[in-house]
């Protein structure tokens, strides 16, 4: 638990530092969520392993809370800075935006990914918060209800198809989870006996105007520019994670017509160490779909003949994606044998 706090924490830290003593401080950040974090992943020795069969972590829901509460006052913040609180210079701006956004994309969604799965309403709610925040609520839905079943098929629309760009890919992606998800939450709602409350894409909408409300209170337009654009950016980090970590592999249908069910071989893994802290271990995916509520320090992570890995750190991985030839040539060996099992 100390290794996850003190790598998905401490980005915040710097990112304040900048806030408040210069744009050093925030290019640190920047370089922390790169170089940083791709070189220290390159230290396989201290590879923590799966943790024990069994073990409980009280502390993870804890340090999950502490993430969230921290990225509902980071993002004002960021944005104050972004459109011109704090004195940065142009360039301090633009490496708070880049590093900031990388840090809503990869520490936010996973924190607020697992407290969606987490069976408090209270967890829920903050995940919810958190997703509604960076303007893409509804995940919350289309995750649960339309991801978990039908991942790896082209029912899923956060799926990538083998030889699909990313582009492509965020499009249909985005559009088709918000159509999907709507559609789960209305079924949900008529098998329902008296009635399910506030729809949830009622709080979704309400979340984000909310957060656009307060960027204009913040910094007028410029505010609701840079909040928007950080959304963007995140957004872009969640939707680069499914897009690697699904792509090319299926599900084969069976003799009655379903889907065979989700095995290890149907995501992507990372086994490097830092990203995976980073990252509350989003990295060990197939056994986050075989065991959805399990906690993120115990997730295990398959080995290499039982499910693909990635040949590099997951946020390399989306790095080589949003150059479509680039990683289409580079993953395809690795995706070859994965088609043919």
């Amino acid at each position: 638990m100390v290794l996850f706090a003190l790598a998905s924490a401490s980005p915040l830290v710097l990112f304040a530092l900048g806030l408040w003593a210069g744009g050093g401080w925030a290019f640190a950040g920047l370089l922390y969520m790169t170089v940083l974090a791709a070189c220290l992943d390159q230290i396989s020795g201290l590879f923590p392993g799966d943790a024990p069969e069994g073990a409980e972590f009280p502390a993870a829901d804890g340090l999950l809370v502490g993430l969230a509460l921290g990225h509902l006052v980071a993002l004002p913040l960021v944005v104050w800075g972004m459109a011109g609180g704090g004195g940065l210079g142009l360039w301090g701006r633009v490496a708070l935006f880049l590093g900031a956004g990388l840090w809503f994309g990869q520490v936010s969604n996973p924190m607020a990914h697992e407290l969606i799965h987490r069976g408090s309403r209270g967890l829920y709610g903050l995940g919810v918060a958190v997703y509604a925040s960076l303007l893409f609520g509804h995940h919350a839905s289309a995750h649960r209800l339309v991801h978990h079943r039908h991942a790896a098929s082209a029912e899923d629309p956060n799926s990538a198809r083998a030889g699909e760009g990313f582009y492509r890919f965020f499009l249909r992606a985005w559009g088709g989870s918000f159509v999907k998800g709507w559609q789960e939450e209305n079924a949900l709602r008529a098998r329902a006996q008296g009635g399910r409350g506030l729809h949830p894409y009622a709080v979704y909408f309400g979340g984000a105007a909310a957060a656009l409300m307060v960027a204009f209170w913040i910094a007028g337009g410029w505010g609701v520019v840079a909040w928007g654009g950080l959304a963007l950016h995140a957004q872009m980090q969640l939707m680069l994670s499914d897009y690697v970590q699904h792509y090319g592999l299926t599900r084969a249908r069976r003799d009655d017509g379903r889907l065979e069910p989700v095995a290890a071989r149907h995501s992507w893994n990372a086994p490097h160490w830092f990203s995976s802290s980073l990252m509350l271990n989003a990295p060990r995916h197939s056994d986050h779909h075989a065991h959805p509520t399990r906690p993120y320090p115990a997730l295990r992570l398959p080995g290499p003949e039982e499910a693909p890995h990635l040949p590099w750190p997951l946020p390399v991985a989306c790095t080589l994606a949003l150059v479509p030839p680039l990683w289409k040539r580079a993953i395809r060996p690795h995706l070859a044998r994965w088609r043919l099992a």
